[in-house]
């Protein structure tokens, strides 16, 4: 298995660009819930990129599944509190259709690359 910098694998970028878009999302949420909702989803959508990026710097391969298990964990942890900003208001039905969208994606794209992982 070749080496790869983690910030050319594609999992990564998906994922970064993700944070970003939910840094932007929870930008309108109210701000009563900057400590509250706003800071949960924004660590989660952070914890995202950070574990497949740490996980690419162990030494062994099942480590590294070890760290983008825990990513794909913090991912549907997003995916709830999406959910629940869409429940209580702080999103419209597009913009938890698009999150939802781009989750499934990072999703498959996280579980793709455990799969070559696994397989090598």
């Amino acid at each position: 298995m070749a080496y790869q910098k983690y910030t050319e694998l594609e999992v990564w970028k998906t994922a970064r660009i993700f944070a970003a878009y939910i840094y932007k999302l929870t930008a309108t949420f109210p701000k009563e819930e900057t400590y509250g909702l706003t800071s949960q989803i924004r660590r989660c959508a952070v914890s995202v990129p950070s574990n497949i990026a740490e996980g690419s710097g162990r030494q062994h391969p099942k480590e590294t599944i070890q760290f983008l298990a825990i990513a794909r964990g913090s991912l549907y942890e997003l995916e709830t509190q999406i959910y629940v900003s869409f429940d209580i208001g702080f999103i419209s039905d597009t913009e938890l259709n698009e999150s939802i969208y781009q989750i499934e994606i990072l999703g498959k794209l996280i579980n793709g690359y455990i799969r070559y992982l696994t397989k090598g």
